[in-house]
């Protein structure tokens, strides 16, 4: 413990760079997906977040999303509490036994038009959890899956970036 506090009191503290002010990728990425919805739905896409039984790795880069340095809501993205509000559904994690049922019945709360996305290997077929018997498996096998966003976890930038293609196929019908 002594060590560990004085460790603590001599060595610079362990935190990534500040960002430039104003990344020009990120920008350029975020005028792309508000022109795809407001071509096609006319408004925001509110999109509903379900952590089905994750380590919350992929949740911190979502939250991420929502920090003054990539702030999605500027680009016509934000998160709504109630499925019944949601455009998407967004879910991290492997599906577990006690998460399905509310799974399907979030899906089937939301209006239609609507897209599901699977976050991270965990989603996509249960990742690292994959064949637990506290684990149904991946998204696909609750819901109908639109598009999936791989990682372990995927950046912030990796997660708008997946976002552009479903916009892209939706405005092409």
């Amino acid at each position: 413990m002594r060590k560990f506090l004085i460790d603590g009191l001599t060595r610079r503290p362990l935190t990534e760079p500040k960002p430039d002010p104003v990344d020009a990728a990120i920008e350029e990425l975020g005028q792309k997906i508000h022109n795809h919805l407001y071509r096609r739905l006319g408004r925001s896409l509110s999109i509903r977040l379900v952590d089905a039984g994750s380590c919350n790795g992929c949740e911190l880069e979502i939250n991420a999303l929502s920090n003054p340095f990539y702030d999605l809501e500027r680009f016509g993205l934000r998160f709504v509490a109630s499925p019944r509000h949601a455009d998407v559904l967004m879910v991290t994690g492997p599906i577990t036994r006690n998460m399905a049922e509310a799974l399907r019945r979030t899906f089937d709360a939301m209006p239609e038009p609507k897209w599901v996305v699977a976050i991270g290997d965990c989603a996509r077929d249960g990742g690292c959890f994959a064949g637990s018997y506290a684990i149904v498996g991946g998204l696909d096998a609750i819901v109908p899956v639109d598009l999936h966003i791989p990682g372990c976890p995927p950046n912030p930038t990796e997660l708008l970036q997946g976002l552009l293609p479903l916009l892209e196929s939706v405005e092409a019908g």
